[in-house]
């Protein structure tokens, strides 16, 4: 500072002994290198941070580029910057929520979605990487904005998804609906063979045509090829195609075919059907949905210990290694865990955690549960929580096709609701955070 104010003190004096005209040009001269260079500006505030013109600049450029590409006609720019500084305000409210609630995407994570955006442009990452650079972009800015894109998303599904229900009554309603019927019905690959019958057929065309299809399900039922038989006799407009109608939703299906397709196994031929049309032979050629879903559950009870700033990884495996040790010789598992698991969900029923269902807990969990035999004691594992020894008391083979079937049709509904949701909570986070606009957009 002292440097700083004798070199001042030294110019004055300088200019002091200048003629008038060497002492304007020397002003002028101080006054152009006294002003400051503008770098960038403040366009909004929003809460405790801000959107900078460089960056709606720069979005501004990236839009603009993917519009002209796709030949869409491109709004007004005034309008345009508009959109995009509103969207802009809209990402620094959801990043700021996530940074404050500890979402965090890993290394791992990241390496993972650009994996998965190659992969959907039929790319390898490493060409991903290089139309990024071709692109104008450096490589961490585009690692940059995906990490932003992921934390935004997670923010929304974790602050979204919570806000929306789904009652018993409106699941039951939604299942019982038309359209609940055939987004949850099995999918069905079939054949037909259709032997016709006009309106004004008599009884004695009609037994014709029933003998007809007596006599080509009897010869299939022997070994005969269903298709060679549909392109011969089929009066369908499927026929040349050896009678195949593809997958279909069973609930497409005419009201007759659906009886009969239930009772039918895969490969096998159904029983003459009559319709409105004629009689039909149906043949089943795979199924998929509908079948019963066996999962094999597990009874199960553990024991949790977490390590803390008294207690070290080393000390925590120690001490489950011999609560382990005093298990085997005889002493209640169900007592040690009330006295020493520190998961306070379960503690007090003696470790139990009932009969499981898959992805109801995390995977190390379920991998010691499926590989240890009954009644053993697992050696410990660590898990997000801590460290676990685990028993597994039971095994069993249960039907989940109802409740697969009921999840299918949760998942449906909550999807509708979720796009619903989320611009109202997006207009409200925007309602109620400070948000200054400084200038408006220029054209």
């Amino acid at each position: 500072m002292v440097f700083m104010v004798m070199n001042v003190m030294k110019i004055f004096k300088q200019v002091l002994a200048q003629p008038l005209v060497a002492l304007i040009i020397l002003l002028v001269s101080l006054q152009a290198s006294a002003q400051v260079k503008v770098l960038d500006k403040i366009v909004a505030i929003v809460d405790d941070d801000v959107v900078l013109k460089s960056e709606l600049d720069q979005r501004m450029d990236a839009i603009v580029a993917q519009l002209t590409q796709s030949g869409t006609q491109m709004p007004p720019e005034k309008i345009l910057e508009q959109q995009v500084l509103e969207r802009l305000i809209s990402e620094r409210l959801q990043l700021t929520m996530g940074y404050d609630s500890g979402v965090r995407i890993s290394d791992e994570e990241l390496n993972q979605a650009i994996a998965r955006i190659a992969a959907s442009n039929k790319i390898s990452v490493a060409q991903y990487i290089e139309q990024v650079a071709l692109q104008g972009s450096s490589i961490s800015a585009m690692r940059g904005e995906i990490r932003n894109e992921l934390t935004i998303m997670r923010v929304q599904q974790g602050k979204v998804m919570r806000r929306i229900r789904i009652s018993e009554q409106e699941l039951d309603n939604f299942l019982k609906s038309e359209e609940g019927r055939f987004v949850t019905s099995p999918d069905v690959n079939i054949g037909q063979i259709l032997l016709s019958i006009s309106s004004d057929s008599n009884r004695k065309s009609i037994d014709q045509v029933v003998g007809r299809a007596d006599l080509l399900f009897n010869q299939i039922d022997q070994g005969a090829d269903f298709r060679a038989i549909a392109i011969a006799n089929s009066a369908d407009q499927s026929a040349l195609q050896g009678g195949d109608l593809g997958w279909r939703k069973m609930a497409q299906l005419p009201g007759v075919f659906i009886d009969a397709v239930e009772k039918l196994d895969i490969g096998e031929v159904s029983q003459p059907i009559r319709s409105a049309a004629g009689y039909h032979l149906i043949k089943l050629y795979e199924r998929r949905g509908g079948e019963e879903q066996l999962v094999e559950q597990h009874f199960a009870r553990h024991i949790l210990i977490k390590p803390n700033q008294i207690r070290d990884q080393k000390t925590t495996i120690n001490q489950l290694n011999e609560l382990r040790k005093r298990s085997i010789a005889g002493e209640d598992f169900a007592i040690l865990a009330k006295e020493f698991s520190e998961d306070p969900g379960s503690a007090l029923s003696g470790g139990e955690l009932g009969w499981s269902t898959p992805g109801m807990f995390v995977p190390e969990f379920e991998q010691t549960m499926g590989t240890i035999a009954i009644n053993d004691i697992s050696e410990p594992f660590a898990s997000q929580f801590g460290w676990h020894i685990l028993q597994v008391t039971e095994r069993r083979q249960q039907d989940f096709s109802s409740e697969i079937l009921r999840n299918k049709a949760q998942s449906m509904l909550r999807q509708r609701k979720y796009e619903e949701e989320l611009q109202v909570w997006l207009q409200e986070i925007r309602d109620e955070a400070f948000i200054e606009i400084k200038e408006a957009p220029a054209s």
